[in-house]
């Protein structure tokens, strides 16, 4: 009790950071109307998070941040100026311009809070990281869920207010972890010069490429990222774009998007417990190639399916689509020696998030033009990451468990 105390605290807060991130397209039937803007540029503010998650990440990475500072300290900052941000783009924002600012400085906060859950996870319980890691993810989904959540809550209420809300529960997120602090399981943070860590950190990121298994991992991982964030910012658009809002008009857009989006925590817990009977090689590959055959049935089939089947079909492609995160991030980790982990682990997180901007830009932009029939577009993530993983494994002469 007393180690599975601080995973639920991290968990629980890692939920309510994290919902800063989807917090503008809980908006997007709003800010389309007051500000006049398009489905592309709702996209684009999609992607100022993005890029704002890759810059941070990669200063941690390579700056070494990450060294040179508690994970609860850095946590604790990127939530509080993430929830300042936050809310700054619901009050202070006028159009299209202002509010990117905004929101790729919520990007770089949520550098802070992401990958600094997964160190606070190691910190109180390195022995239980995998199992953990996909309850850490699971949160991630919710958060993502969330704020789709608060709309549906407060559907009376000016948008402005339901984004304040995400910054609110940001808020909660500091506390928690200022309440917690870090595990008693990591080093003493050290202050090295720039120099020294630029020569640690540079080799390794092509060491840990040299790695057949890493590098099979990687493409599982990249063709994960192509599908899963431009899936999850397109998720509304879908919805209201078959016959389910009709159907179900007590959910609304807001709560059938939440309910679509959250599946993935369901779907992230059972792949974690399934990884431990059947290995994570086995688990993200099911979970890719489920989530690949759910695009491709819904690019197909939703103007054809009933209310049932279309309801049915995106649960499902919501709780495929994020299992295999974890696994696959565990697969990467596993390949490493212990000393290459924390930089090879945040290069691909970097590589794989810069591969979501030019997804969104596309998916999105492809909505405008030829409307659900642009998951299409998805489609090739989960093909080339399973060939990628399966054919560079065969090459390495080796199997994954």
């Amino acid at each position: 009790m007393r180690i599975s105390s601080p995973i639920t605290i991290i968990a629980l807060a890692q939920l309510l950071g994290t919902s800063l991130w989807f917090s503008a397209n809980s908006a997007a039937e709003d800010l389309v109307l007051s500000w006049q803007i398009s489905v592309t540029d709702v996209g684009w503010l999609t992607n100022a998070v993005q890029g704002g998650f890759i810059l941070g990440t990669l200063v941690l990475a390579l700056g070494g941040i990450a060294d040179r500072f508690r994970a609860s300290h850095i946590f604790i900052a990127s939530a509080l100026a993430g929830a300042l941000f936050n809310a700054c783009f619901a009050w202070l924002a006028d159009g299209l311009t202002s509010a990117m600012v905004f929101r790729f400085l919520v990007g770089v906060c949520l550098a802070g809070i992401y990958p600094m859950g997964m160190k606070l996870i190691v910190s109180w319980e390195p022995d239980r990281a995998g199992a953990a890691l996909a309850q850490l993810v699971a949160m991630l989904t919710l958060g993502t869920a969330l704020p789709h959540g608060l709309r549906e809550a407060g559907a009376g209420l000016p948008w402005q207010w339901i984004i304040t809300a995400s910054s609110l529960l940001a808020l909660v997120a500091a506390a928690l972890v200022y309440y917690l602090g870090d595990g008693p399981h990591l080093p003493q943070p050290q202050k090295q010069p720039a120099t020294k860590t630029r020569r640690i950190t540079e080799p390794a990121v092509f060491q840990a490429f040299r790695i057949p298994r890493f590098r099979a991992a990687a493409w599982g991982y990249f063709g994960h990222m192509w599908e899963l964030y431009a899936f999850w910012a397109m998720v509304p658009l879908l919805v209201s774009s078959t016959v389910l809002p009709e159907q179900l008009p007590a959910l609304g857009i807001p709560g059938l998007s939440f309910t679509i989006i959250a599946a993935g925590a369901l779907g992230c817990v059972i792949g974690g417990t399934l990884s431990r009977k059947f290995g994570s090689g086995p688990v993200a590959l099911t979970a890719l190639a489920t989530s690949g055959c759910c695009a491709l049935v819904f690019a197909l089939l939703w103007d054809r399916l009933p209310a049932a089947g279309v309801a049915a079909l995106l649960l499902l492609w919501g709780a495929t689509v994020i299992a295999d995160s974890p696994q696959f991030s565990a697969l990467s980790a596993a390949a490493c020696p212990r000393e290459l982990v924390g930089a090879a682990l945040a290069i691909q997180n970097s590589i794989g998030f810069a591969i979501t901007v030019v997804a969104i830009s596309g998916a999105s932009a492809l909505f405008e033009r030829i409307g659900p029939s642009a998951v299409w577009l998805l489609l090739p993530g989960p093909v080339i990451g399973l060939l990628g993983f399966i054919l560079t494994q065969r090459r390495a002469g080796s199997t994954d468990t």
